[in-house]
């Protein structure tokens, strides 16, 4: 399992030298639907009525092009039994939170090339410890606040927000979810500095106040059915003006690259939790090879339509490389519009590759969505494992 997750972030830390990264971090439940005669050594998930893993990733995004340049690091476990202890009375490394701050300093590692790194979580990852530990010069954070915190003159900081005066409104696209269709709202903007004071069952090691920028986005005039946007992000960028303001409520929008990530994992691609392996052991490391394959089916759906200049070394290394190009000639077509229309050596004409064998014509009317790609990839790798093989022969 270590080596597996160490793997994760090995072509990643190549991929993002030189850029601005959005590292993204979220946890997701695998549920294998057991049977209480059949748990296989599986612990409780949710509320308790179901059993399976947790998986916890964090995901590489180029924060210019939104391109996802792999994984970068992350955990996967399941519960051994109910702790009793109270999770108040309990340090930070025995509770499942310190997932939130670990992996955060795993990516100072492995994306250490970077020219500058933005960590973002959505509202589990609001944790005084973090906020006053991990950040560093060109490493930041970014999280949805999940707690209306006190601040070190003893105010609310939700109610300091609310007397801010509203800057800016703007429309933007709210993406579809299984509980909500798609749609466009209009948002009002504050922003402003707040100064948060260490909570009563954080350590006493932790500094006594932690400086951040709070951004506040409101949806006014919200569908009469949906529940209106209402984030606040604190963030230890700084934000003088409007537009790095806005800047950062669209780089917290990109969170989203890591449900469809969670979706590829589990529904929309390689239906882990349909997996019939009969131990937790082996389970945890399915997941982990999973997790790898959904990246990459992901990085080559991003890529189908040519727009982008990622290279194929994100996904594969340089053997592999070589054999796409080899598997090419053969299911290139003999008009035009058969043709991979992308410079070679590019993920775009990687993602072609893929897609044709994943059983895809070819032809630009139809585009190859994630199962065409999955089975294609699943085809690839079996040929490129036999390949290793034989060579080895």
């Amino acid at each position: 399992m270590e080596a597996l997750l160490e793997g994760w972030g090995e072509q990643t830390a190549v991929a993002a030298a030189g850029r601005h990264v959005l590292a993204i971090q979220d946890t997701s439940e695998i549920n294998f639907r057991t049977q209480p005669e059949r748990r296989r050594g599986l612990g409780e998930i949710g509320k308790g009525n179901s059993h399976g893993l947790l998986l916890h990733a964090m995901a590489a995004v180029d924060a210019a092009s939104d391109a996802c340049l792999g994984l970068v690091a992350g955990k996967i476990w399941t519960r051994q039994g109910r702790v009793t202890v109270p999770h108040d009375q309990r340090p930070l490394e025995q509770k499942e939170s310190e997932r939130w701050i670990s992996t955060a300093n795993r990516a100072k590692q492995v994306l250490s090339a970077a020219t500058m790194v933005t960590v973002i979580d959505d509202r589990e990852g609001d944790i005084y410890a973090k906020w006053a530990s991990v950040s560093a010069a060109n490493f930041h954070l970014l999280t949805r606040s999940m707690h209306d915190r006190v601040l070190a003159d003893g105010a609310s900081m939700y109610a300091t927000a609310a007397s801010w005066p509203i800057v800016d409104t703007a429309t933007i696209d709210v993406v579809a979810r299984a509980d909500r269709p798609a749609r466009q709202a209009k948002l009002v903007l504050r922003f402003g500095r707040v100064t948060l004071r260490r909570p009563q069952n954080a350590s006493s090691n932790l500094p006594k106040t932690v400086e951040l920028t709070l951004v506040e986005v409101v949806e006014v005039d919200p569908p009469a059915d949906v529940e209106p946007l209402h984030w606040y992000l604190l963030t230890t960028h700084d934000v003088n003006d409007v537009a790095s303001a806005w800047q950062i409520v669209n780089w917290y929008k990109k969170r989203w690259i890591i449900e469809q990530l969670f979706r590829l994992i589990k529904t929309q691609g390689l239906q882990l939790e349909d997996s019939r392996i009969e131990t937790a052991d082996r389970l945890l490391k399915l997941t982990a090879i999973a997790a790898k394959a959904a990246v990459m089916i992901l990085q080559l759906v991003q890529a189908r339509d040519g727009r982008s200049a990622e290279p194929a070394s994100n996904a594969f290394n340089q053997e592999q490389i070589k054999l796409l190009a080899a598997l090419a000639t053969k299911y290139e077509g003999r008009t035009k519009l058969q043709s991979n229309p992308h410079r070679p050596q590019t993920l775009a004409w990687a993602s072609w590759i893929i897609a044709r064998l994943g059983g895809w014509d070819g032809y630009p009317r139809t585009k190859p969505g994630p199962i065409t790609m999955r089975h294609g990839l699943q085809y690839f790798l079996g040929v490129a494992s036999a390949w290793e093989t034989l060579k080895d022969v």
